[in-house]
């Protein structure tokens, strides 16, 4: 009923003989609640004292703490056209395995026999090497036989000239001797023909000094002629002397000339072998490259180039494959504002997608599930997505990483800070204050001592 009368039920009639009334009016349920929100109160002000643990979680994903054992796509040298599969996806393979076989699609390549006629020409050009090798020897010979041949004319035409000389000097004294007999002659004439004249010579006596006279004079005339003969032998024998050193230094420059052309022939087609031979180097490495073999140990994920007959470019990805041995590590993302808070060696907690885990953000010690890890890496540039990225290592201190992680998967992390009280977290959550920003105690130490 509703109690909208002026005279209240209550003070008119006596609740307290109703049973309901007595359950209803005289509990003490009040008092139950007041000492439970007192308790309430009491366990929330002694736990806003209790020590919480700052941190960063970040999102990430599994990946190799070494490059050279992540997952790679093996790459074409060369384009050309897949002929052969020698695995299939899934399949195991040692270094060095034969994965699949290309052939060439530039018709400069076609040739089957490519190497055996470079290495024809190779063999042809070094005959002409030793062809030319054998002409400069030739010519050196030549040479040097012209050297010898030179030394002997110039030393004969010396003695020539020598002779000469001396046989002008030779006619020189007889053409005083023929001076000397030709004024006698004169002399005995003039004194014969004064005593002739005189009758004290005969006509027999004078014409016979006459005689004599005319002898001493034609000797003398032809020893003259001797003389200067004798003088043009030694001008020839000089000219021929200069002639011989001229003769010869022309006939040695010309085989000279010769010898260079040769060896100048020579160099050129050693040049030419060493085109070749660097050609056929070339050829034979690009025959191997037709061959795609395996880097490294590991299994094969995915081939991105399938079927036969099918062409691809120089530098195309035909197959990717995942290293057989590796390290296990997770690359997270942190934003900007909490990059400064983290350090080379600071401890992470890790959570893996798949495995079961109850997490306490600010009491890992009670959390269970995650995995301990170190900080390895940072980068020092930002990326696309506006973060920057951390590696992680397993942490040796703490329990192994499961074995069955599979590269690839998701990850959720909490880098560990400082350890404050929970109100201070509270208040610095409700302000939006970034971590507490410290050094970690190594990097203290290290600092002090220096």
């Amino acid at each position: 009923m509703l109690n909208i009368s002026n005279n209240p039920l209550n003070k008119s009639v006596s609740l307290e003989k109703f049973t309901s009334a007595q359950k209803v009016m005289e509990t003490d349920e009040h008092k139950k609640l007041n000492r439970f929100l007192l308790a309430l109160a009491i366990i929330t002000l002694i736990a806003m004292f209790l020590p919480w643990t700052q941190n960063i979680a970040g999102i990430g994903k599994v990946t190799t703490l070494k490059p050279d054992q992540r997952p790679q796509s093996i790459q074409s040298q060369l384009p050309g056209r897949v002929e052969q599969w020698y695995v299939k996806e899934g399949d195991f393979v040692k270094k060095g395995d034969t994965i699949l076989f290309v052939s060439e699609i530039k018709s400069e390549y076609f040739d089957d026999r490519l190497l055996d006629r470079t290495k024809t020409q190779i063999d042809a050009k070094s005959s002409s090497i030793d062809a030319y090798d054998n002409k400069v020897h030739s010519l050196e010979n030549q040479i040097n036989a012209l050297k010898r041949e030179r030394v002997l004319k110039i030393e004969q035409a010396r003695n020539k000239l020598q002779q000469s000389r001396l046989k002008v000097k030779s006619d020189s004294i007889d053409l005083q001797a023929a001076v000397t007999q030709k004024d006698i002659a004169e002399k005995q004439f003039n004194r014969t023909e004064t005593l002739q004249s005189e009758g004290l010579k005969s006509i027999n006596d004078l014409e016979l000094k006459r005689l004599k006279l005319q002898e001493a004079q034609a000797k003398l005339i032809s020893q003259q002629n001797k003389l200067l003969v004798s003088r043009n032998n030694v001008l020839n024998a000089e000219l021929d002397l200069s002639t011989i050193d001229a003769s010869y230094i022309d006939k040695i420059s010309k085989v000279e000339s010769d010898m260079f052309t040769a060896r100048s022939n020579q160099y050129e087609t050693r040049a030419q072998v060493s085109k070749l031979e660097n050609s056929y180097s070339n050829y034979e490495k690009r025959r191997n490259l037709q061959f795609i073999t395996a880097p490294q140990d590991g299994y094969i994920n995915r081939a991105i180039v399938s079927g036969i007959g099918e062409t691809f470019k120089e530098g195309d990805r035909l197959v990717t494959i995942m290293p057989d041995n590796y390290e296990l590590a997770v690359e997270t993302f942190v934003e900007p504002i909490d990059l400064p808070l983290l350090h080379i060696g600071e401890k992470v907690r890790v959570q893996f997608d798949g495995w079961p885990a109850i997490v306490f953000s600010g009491w890992p010690g009670m959390s269970y599930g995650t995995y301990g890890a170190r900080v390895v890496a940072i980068e020092n540039f930002i990326r696309d997505n506006g973060k920057y990225r951390v590696l992680l290592a397993p942490d040796p201190e703490d329990r192994e990483w499961p074995k069955a992680i599979r590269i690839g998967s998701g990850a959720r992390t909490l880098a560990l800070l400082n350890d404050v009280p929970v109100w201070y977290e509270i208040w610095r959550k409700l302000n939006g204050f970034p971590p507490n920003y410290y050094q970690p105690a190594s990097t203290d130490n290290k600092s002090n001592s220096k």
